[in-house]
């Protein structure tokens, strides 16, 4: 990729990140503070709110490899556009729930458009446009990205404490609608040749599109790619279940309700740190490298908060921001540097199903967890934070063939 064309790599970039923070900041970060008072006025327990959401995740599971092979043969336009559409009809329809079922039906479209409208998709769009000069763009969108949770948990419980729950759903289908879909539809290129022409306009062969790869059984069943499934499954159970839960290990920890919303506030400044840091640092480092370092940074502060509780929550959540930051960027790098971005996004997909599974589980499983073991729940995150580092020892440096 030459010089000429990094310019337009500044409005894509800017418009995923922007789309990827309203996308997460409205389905996986929304139940940590909904779900409580969603329960509440329904009349059901708190479990069952989040058990609920993780209907979402496993139509995302399910459906992921089909949207990303389809962004593989035509780009992520069209996908990522559609997905604003479903987010807002499923966070309308969230707003309009009057029972569980009803909770359930608009969890089940929202996680339609979860598998269209994540990193996956994202990830897979940027690939399919710069090919091997992804890694850039990719740390870019996540940067932005790494905001969700600063910027959409207090405008969430803002909302809900004024309006309630309801609103809040409403607010955030229209935010799709205003800004979700026109950045998708308008600063993603509609074609390959879009972002091609302005790095080479005299080279016909800059303007085509490399033929699709379809995957043979051989492509997904070798250890690279179930290696990467264990280490982003482990890793996304344990993102997952933060996002859920966070506010609520720190108070158990011994932070009043205010404090533990600010330290929880500070895992998307800590996020951002971290892939400030592989952008920098660790750019010219193998993702592996980055990725290991990452993976223990999480079971780290896990110790010290079971050790000394409270006064380190704002360690605790910086340290496992930073780390998440890095491993995001390593689910979209990792797969890249080892086997190309010839069938990337078909590949995310089921690298990224067993992931969502466990993302399915994390809300209810850890939620039983902690209220059996209260802040000893935390066991389990450092065991798979451990899972993880292991894992990506056994992955080689070199690329797969």
């Amino acid at each position: 990729m030459s010089m000429s064309s990094t310019p337009s790599k500044l409005p894509i970039v800017l418009g995923l990140g922007t789309g990827q923070t309203l996308a997460f900041g409205t389905t996986l970060y929304l139940p940590a503070i909904l779900a409580e008072p969603m329960a509440v006025e329904l009349g059901i327990p708190p479990g069952w709110a989040f058990g609920a959401f993780s209907l979402a995740l496993v139509f995302a599971a399910i459906l992921g490899p089909s949207a990303g092979a389809r962004i593989d043969q035509f780009g992520g336009r069209t996908i990522l556009a559609i997905s604003s559409l479903i987010f807002a009809a499923g966070l309308a329809l969230l707003g309009m729930s009057d029972s569980l079922v009803m909770m359930c039906l608009a969890w089940c479209v929202i996680g339609i458009g979860m598998s269209m409208g994540l990193y996956e998709s994202a990830f897979a769009t940027l690939s399919w446009i710069f090919g091997h000069d992804a890694r850039g763009p990719i740390t870019g969108i996540t940067l932005i990205a790494g905001f969700a949770s600063t910027i959409c948990w207090p405008i969430t419980a803002g909302f809900e404490a004024e309006f309630g729950w309801r609103v809040a759903c409403y607010f955030w289908a229209a935010m799709h609608i205003v800004l979700g879909l026109p950045l998708n539809l308008f600063l993603i290129p509609r074609t390959k040749q879009d972002s091609a022409t302005e790095s080479n306009e005299t080279d016909p062969a800059s303007r085509i599109a490399p033929a699709p790869t379809k995957l043979a059984r051989k492509d997904i069943l070798n250890a690279p790619m179930i290696l990467l499934a264990v280490v982003f499954a482990a890793s996304w159970f344990t993102t997952t279940a933060m996002a859920a839960h966070l506010p609520r290990l720190l108070q158990i920890s011994g932070m009043d309700a205010t404090d533990a919303l600010i330290a929880a506030s500070l895992v998307g400044p800590a996020q951002v740190a971290g892939r400030l840091l592989e952008f920098g640092l660790l750019k010219k480092m193998h993702p592996l490298i980055s990725s290991r370092l990452s993976a223990l940074t999480h079971p780290i502060g896990a110790v010290l908060l079971l050790m000394f509780g409270g006064p380190v929550g704002m360690l605790f959540t910086s340290l496992h921001g930073v780390g998440n930051g890095i491993l995001t960027i390593a689910k979209g790098t990792l797969p890249l540097a080892i086997f190309g971005p010839n069938g990337y996004g078909a590949r995310q997909g089921f690298i990224m199903a067993p992931s969502r599974f466990a993302q399915a589980a994390a809300p209810f499983l850890f939620g039983l967890l902690i209220d059996d073991y209260g802040q000893y729940a935390i066991f389990l995150t450092i065991a798979l934070g451990l899972v993880t580092f292991a894992a990506l020892m056994m992955l080689r440096h070199g690329k797969a063939s």
